[in-house]
């Protein structure tokens, strides 16, 4: 039998946090539920609604998340049950009855809202949530972590923000919940862990090759630039971009490099530049 592909299934990616996934699982759980399909397509709904729960069993455990990607299926021991024996269960965060009477038990209602749905006719009665808030921090603290003190309903609290956070992260305490927006920053950009940035280099460094300082997010790191690195060129610099939220890998950093024209120039240098203008360099 082949390897199922969890991510896929639930149409996100490894580095999707825990949020998306559950957001993207709510949505397919709702299309492909059974009692949506009638006929010859309840069959085909049922199998496609198993995967899906099966699929977000495995990416909303961050411990068999973990091993799943460790080691795929085997390190989570495959498939887990028949969300169709009897008359309902529990699947994910939901529970849901499995009618055989034929009738739409959504007419009537209005779909903006997949998470009410839910509640209405697989949940019963909604339970209380967590207050939400939004919190920014800086595009450092998010890539490395930080601990901060912040005032939640007019109490000091000292929290951490894990390294690797993004943007649209939530992090869950006791009491309550943060949403994280991260500040944009003027040296670098981010895609999941792996950090973009560039640099100037001085023309004789980038002809004749010689070291440079790249500015990473760890500090700054010194790399050999090899001769006639044409300007443009792109270098990566393993282990030096934001730590992966789950597990202790590191993303990369990519820098571009730029020749450095100097605003101002000797006449000496002036003088050298022309004589090599004539030469055809």
């Amino acid at each position: 039998m082949a390897e199922k592909n969890y991510y896929e299934t639930l149409g996100v990616t490894k580095n999707s946090t825990a949020d998306e996934i559950k957001k993207a699982y709510r949505k397919l759980a709702l299309e492909w539920h059974p009692d949506r399909h009638q006929g010859s397509d309840k069959e085909s709904a049922e199998k496609k609604f198993k995967e899906i729960n099966e699929a977000y069993q495995v990416l909303s455990d961050p411990n068999k998340r973990q091993s799943y990607d460790r080691f795929g299926q085997a390190g989570v021991g495959g498939a887990s049950g028949n969300p169709f024996a009897g008359a309902g269960g529990q699947w994910g965060p939901f529970s849901y009855s499995y009618s055989q009477g034929g009738q739409n038990p959504f007419g009537g209602f209005d779909f903006g809202d997949p998470v009410d749905i839910f509640e209405q006719f697989f949940g019963g009665a909604r339970t209380p949530r967590k207050p939400r808030y939004s919190f920014r921090v800086s595009f450092l603290d998010a890539a490395l972590g930080a601990e901060k003190i912040v005032e939640i309903e007019g109490k000091k609290k000292t929290i951490k923000i894990p390294a690797g956070v993004d943007n649209g992260s939530r992090i869950d305490f006791p009491d309550f919940q943060l949403t994280i927006e991260v500040a944009p920053s003027a040296d670098f950009q981010r895609e999941g862990s792996d950090i973009y940035g560039a640099t100037y280099v001085p023309f004789s460094t980038m002809a004749l090759g010689g070291t440079a300082d790249i500015k990473t997010i760890h500090g700054i790191v010194s790399v050999k630039i090899r001769a006639a690195t044409k300007s443009g060129a792109t270098m990566r610099l393993k282990g030096k971009g934001a730590k992966q939220l789950r597990g202790s890998a590191h993303g990369d950093h990519y820098v571009t490099l730029h020749v450095e024209v100097p605003e101002k120039m000797s006449r000496e240098q002036r003088g050298i530049i022309n004589d090599l203008k004539k030469s055809g360099f």
